[in-house]
């Protein structure tokens, strides 16, 4: 039997240079780098600001309307790039996808730090959910287009990184504005996605050189950006399924988990400690989950683990909400496992680059759609009924969507075979 070479390319999207010439290491260092600072600065913006948003009152005159305005951008910016970029990938290309992302974002953050009333605030937050939003998309096909054989462990790497930046920013948000100012603790992030920057242009750079030398030998090397129709796959909805039924379940944790201690007789101070217990309880299931999943044929049984942690977490919140308080957020922090999950999924159920950047921008794009609508009506469902019981009831719902939709999607298929080109 012939021996393989490490790194088997089966996407003809991926270019030559990444898996046949000398310096292949060095390359993939590069490149990995460029994955990681870029999954780093995707969610330090989005946690930073509401720690410090009573200083930036002080100078810009937040209201009730402009701070819910505020809150929904993240998930309405993400849920518009999920349905946006997969077009902008086939017309732009993936490369001017990603530096576009990345320049949105830094230039988002760098003009509300800048800014001098509530509309400029909100115009450029705006942008930056929108930088932020693409980087959520694109990050799939980047694992799929630069590390096909290492799906599980990249995957890992970068979602890891993802919680990390999602609890990061908002403890460094105070200790910052103390000692400098609001505009200097919401702005410094922008050097992240600046740093971002580097490996990636020196990765493009070196990708358009090759490429160029490819087509004068051969004008036939160069390869179309194939279109996948993915609104007739069940791995899609699926996938969409999942996305929808986690979102809403983190997104209204993340707003109602303090009141909901509130009311159990604990104080702010105790609740904010036990949300933020619930973030980092993101970051163990971010680096295994992915690693693990990737080595089972059918990974159902997994999620089904995490919707069974969600339940148990969610019925002693309700029942028992100021008796083993730990265990029940323990629980609920784990189901967190699914959105891990999920990002693996979009590159183990497609063949393709092209494929990636599709079945991402779709499922995220429903996922984030209902984000925005989970925390708001969970919390109208307990101001119209007076008990959180029918919040949790939503919530209720919500896990069975996600568990049909893993149920559809684990199933060892690629959305390829599905669909129409």
């Amino acid at each position: 039997m012939p021996r393989t070479n490490h790194l088997q390319i089966t996407d003809k999207s991926v270019p030559k240079d990444t898996a046949s010439v000398p310096g292949l290491l060095r390359r993939r260092l590069i490149v990995l780098a460029g994955i990681l600072v870029m999954a780093l600065s995707l969610r330090l913006a989005v946690s930073g600001v509401s720690p410090v948003l009573a200083e930036i009152s002080e100078e810009l005159p937040f209201g009730p309307a402009s701070i819910g305005v505020l809150g929904m951008l993240p998930t309405a910016a993400f849920a518009l790039a999920g349905f946006t970029t997969p077009a902008l990938i086939r017309t732009l290309g993936l490369p001017a996808v990603l530096l576009g992302s990345l320049v949105l974002a830094a230039t988002g953050q760098i003009g509300r730090a800048l800014a001098s009333d509530v509309p400029l605030f909100l115009g450029f937050s705006a942008v930056t959910m929108v930088g932020y939003g693409l980087g959520n998309i694109v990050m799939p096909p980047l694992v799929k287009r630069y590390f096909p054989d290492r799906i599980g462990l990249v995957t890992s790497l970068y979602v890891t990184l993802l919680a990390v930046s999602t609890a990061f920013s908002p403890l460094l948000a105070v200790p910052l504005s103390n000692t400098s100012g609001w505009r200097w603790s919401i702005g410094i992030w922008a050097g992240v996605s600046l740093a971002a920057l580097v490996p990636w242009v020196a990765t493009l750079l070196g990708e358009r050189a090759t490429r160029r030398a490819e087509v004068v030998q051969s004008p036939s090397a160069a390869v179309p950006h194939a279109k996948v129709r993915v609104w007739s796959s069940p791995v899609a909805w699926g996938l969409a399924m999942v996305f929808a039924g986690t979102s809403t379940n983190t997104f209204s944790m993340f707003t109602w988990l303090p009141p909901l201690l509130l009311d159990a007789g604990m104080d702010a101070a105790q609740g904010g400690t036990l949300l933020s217990y619930y973030a980092i309880l993101g970051l163990p299931t971010s680096l295994l989950v992915p690693y693990l999943a990737a080595r089972m044929r059918n990974p159902f049984p997994l999620a089904a683990l995490f919707v069974l942690c969600y339940a148990g977490g969610y019925a002693g919140l309700l029942l028992a909400p100021s008796s083993g308080t730990i265990l029940w957020i323990t629980l609920a922090g784990l189901g967190q496992g699914t959105f891990a999950m999920a990002l693996l999924l979009v590159n183990l159920r497609t063949r393709t680059t092209a494929g990636s950047g599709a079945l991402s921008g779709f499922a995220q794009g429903i996922g984030y759609s209902v984000a925005c609508l989970g925390p708001l009506t969970f919390g109208l469902l307990k101001d119209v009924t007076g008990t959180w019981a029918t919040s949790f009831g939503l919530l209720a719902v919500s896990l069975v969507i996600l568990i049909v939709g893993a149920f559809i999607v684990s199933k060892p298929r690629y959305l390829e075979d599905h669909v129409r080109r």
